[in-house]
């Protein structure tokens, strides 16, 4: 319990001096520097993950990073806890976004930034919404973004992956830019395993798989593909 005090207490400290740094983004945007401003977004919440990770005393050991592709990509991967966004951000040097519930809109200054970033907001419950989600994420992919998705549509609260949702990877065909599938196991046991809110450190396996082009998929790999990207990802799974 210590620990998951100290990491409450220790969020909300490091957004008070995440606010200086929230003044020279929105400097940056009104001067037409986006180039600059995204640069700063990117290195900001690649710090912030690490830094939330190492807070929980945490360990990630990850694999495959030399199967990223340049430009952007999808990343698909499963779900297994609270602590994968903060592992995905801090871990994998390369701006992105996530494809996110609409309930983190709801958290103050965290959601703030989370939109900076690009993160655009569904919500499941209105499938008109997630219409238009997608072809925000394909415009975000178009202007050189990568995005990432957790295709189980919520979290597994341990080791067992849920089948992927329909039209889950319709982002990727759609943009026409590569799938990188990725396996995290054991981020439950950071927190989801060890009770409501009591956060322990764990050892977490993060694997990087090889990239799936979908820019000439024909229609029959297109129709298998949320299936072959599933057992990519499982394969990987203690």
């Amino acid at each position: 319990m210590f620990r998951t005090i100290y990491i409450a207490f220790y969020f909300l400290v490091d957004q008070i001096f995440l606010i200086p740094k929230a003044w020279q983004i929105e400097k940056l945007e009104k001067q037409g520097k986006i180039k600059e401003m995204n640069n700063l977004l990117h290195t900001i919440s690649y710090s912030w993950g690490r830094r939330i990770v190492h807070a929980s005393g945490s360990k990630i050991n990850i694999s495959g990073l030399e199967n990223i592709p340049e430009g952007p990509v999808v990343f698909i991967s499963n779900h297994q806890g609270n602590f994968d966004i903060p592992i995905l951000l801090g871990f994998i040097d390369k701006p992105k976004a996530f494809i996110a519930k609409i309930e983190l809109s709801k958290i103050p200054v965290f959601s703030k930034w989370i939109r900076k970033i690009k993160c655009i907001f569904i919500d499941r419950n209105d499938p008109r919404q997630s219409l238009r989600a997608i072809n925000d994420g394909v415009k975000i992919l178009k202007e050189g973004h990568s995005m990432i998705i957790f295709p189980e549509g919520t979290r597994s609260k341990g080791p067992k992956m849920a089948r992927f949702k329909k039209g889950s990877l319709r982002l990727a065909t759609k943009a026409k830019v590569p799938i990188v599938p990725i396996t995290i196991d054991g981020s439950y046991k950071i927190m989801e395993a060890n009770g409501k809110l009591n956060i322990k450190p764990a050892e977490v396996k993060v694997t990087i798989s090889k990239p799936i082009y979908t820019d000439n998929l024909t229609k029959e790999e297109e129709s298998v593909l949320s299936d072959k990207v599933y057992e990519i990802i499982k394969s990987h799974l203690s």
